[in-house]
């Protein structure tokens, strides 16, 4: 007898699981599909943030800064020591651990909340069915009231450094790593270059980044772009932009590099090289001919903005789809598109999704950067904190970076909120809050903030916007 659900999920990411738990939650028959497995073999849930991505970068980022503040930033604390090590295996145990125990998570949830967890390859066939291949071959059908397509993505190949998980690995492979590296090279300066790369450097590695870009970090504000290259290059990290990668030659245990720049034909010889040059949606086989699904012209399931597919009844969300590729993301479009399958009239404010990398300082933002406002003609009003300024800052040695707020200049309603330094990620989350009731930099430079407090910062860029800063001398309006 053919199993019927009102909801299947193909994909236990991010997206897919939290679709497939709160699709139980409002009472609907769920079930979720899902092929990965870990190293020995199990299912595992949680996607590519859980297991390979997210999480465990996390980890890593962690006990490398960790390691490096042992290093270089307990002595002005007044802590001696005679020498610290890491123990590298030990860290990769560690971030193994962590995954494992909220991939496991994951599966706990499933059960508590009723959910169906089916192993397999999903496909999307006509009239809403999901053909389901499982791992001994054998192959199910079963149907669905409604489908929710949310694959994920993989790391892009590229061909002039064909990955082969040994001296050349992509993200996945980096989290992996026994030993560090002496020399390491880096394709890519977006988000998880930039993070692996910080993570090894910390170690020890000597680390090339290699963009092909003229410009860096080219989504963030271009004052927090300009600072994060300054602080990351005094970190260690060579960052080339303009490199344009041509070709690589693995030669033992070591490859060669070869690039383009400003001055022509360069070669680079790394013991490890990681390419780091963005993800691609996974589509592969997840669509018979016939499911009158389709996709736009980059490879993405096309989606309206309610991510309802070209089929009624049919969904798309997280990085199968357009927009950012962000967990966060795929985990509210997820819960959209449940509460509207429930008839609510859920929606999602695209233009408030917050971005992160989680390097030291981190470097977060929610909203429009200056320069994009100005190109759009929209006048605005910027008010700027540092960190130097800051009193927590100061007693956490933790000083670099700054706060800043951006507002219309006739409305002063918030428009950006862009942080580098530290706890960045949760001050944008403050102003994210805000931006969604429509704050004005004058209503949060009226709110009441605890003291000492990196929040603070927060509240004193928000009074700089007019002028008002108490603990920095304010610029003169022109």
């Amino acid at each position: 007898m053919t199993q019927k659900f009102d909801v299947v999920v193909i994909g236990a990411g991010p997206g897919g699981y939290v679709a497939a738990i709160k699709a139980a939650q409002l009472g609907l028959t769920t079930a979720c599909i899902e092929k990965y497995t870990d190293k020995e073999g199990k299912l595992a849930l949680g996607g590519t943030c859980l297991n390979v991505g997210c999480i465990p970068s996390k980890a890593l980022l962690d006990s490398s800064w960790k390691f490096h503040e042992a290093q270089d930033g307990f002595a002005i604390h007044g802590i001696s020591h005679a020498g610290v090590s890491m123990d590298v295996p030990a860290m990769v145990g560690r971030k193994a651990n962590i995954v494992k125990n909220l991939t496991s998570g994951v599966a706990t949830l499933f059960k508590a909340n009723g959910v169906t967890s089916i192993q397999g390859h999903g496909k999307l066939l006509a009239g809403k069915k999901v053909e389901v291949t499982k791992p001994d071959g054998s192959v199910e059908v079963i149907e669905a009231e409604n489908v929710i397509l949310a694959p994920g993505s993989r790391p892009i190949d590229i061909p002039p450094a064909p990955v082969d998980q040994k001296v050349i690995v992509d993200s996945t492979g980096a989290l992996e790593f026994q030993s560090v590296p002496k020399r390491l090279g880096v394709i890519g300066a977006g988000v998880i270059g930039l993070e692996l790369g910080s993570v090894w450097s910390r170690l020890g590695a000597e680390v090339t980044v290699l963009e092909a870009l003229d410009t860096f970090l080219m989504a963030a504000d271009t004052a927090v772009s300009k600072e994060a290259l300054k602080t990351l290059t005094k970190q260690g990290l060579d960052i080339k932009l303009g490199a344009r990668v041509t070709g690589s030659k693995v030669n033992g245990e070591e490859v060669v590099v070869t690039y383009t720049d400003a001055n022509g034909e360069q070669n680079i010889t790394f013991d490890k090289l990681i390419v780091a040059v963005g993800r691609r949606p996974v589509t592969t086989d997840l669509l018979a001919a016939d499911c009158g699904v389709t996709l736009d012209e980059r490879g993405f399931v096309h989606v309206d903005d309610h991510c309802a597919t070209t089929v009624p009844g049919v969904y798309a969300i997280g990085d199968v789809v357009r927009g950012m590729m962000l967990a966060h993301k795929a985990s509210e479009e997820g819960i959209m598109v449940v509460e509207r399958i429930k008839g609510h009239k859920a929606q999602m404010n695209y233009d408030l999704i917050p971005s992160v990398i989680y390097t030291h300082p981190e470097i977060a933002w929610v909203g429009k950067t200056e320069q994009t406002l100005k190109a759009e003609g929209v006048e605005v009003n910027v008010g700027t904190f540092p960190f130097a300024a800051s009193g927590r800052a100061m007693a956490a040695n933790d000083t670099g970076g700054f706060v800043k707020v951006i507002a219309d200049a006739k409305t002063d309603r918030v428009l950006g909120v862009h942080v580098i330094g530290p706890s960045a990620a949760e001050l944008v989350q403050q102003g994210a809050i805000g931006m969604e009731f429509g704050t004005s930099a004058e209503d949060l430079g009226m709110m009441v903030f605890s003291h000492p407090t990196l929040s603070e910062a927060l509240h004193e860029a928000a009074l700089a916007v007019n002028g008002g800063a108490i603990h920095i001398a304010n610029r003169k309006k022109r």
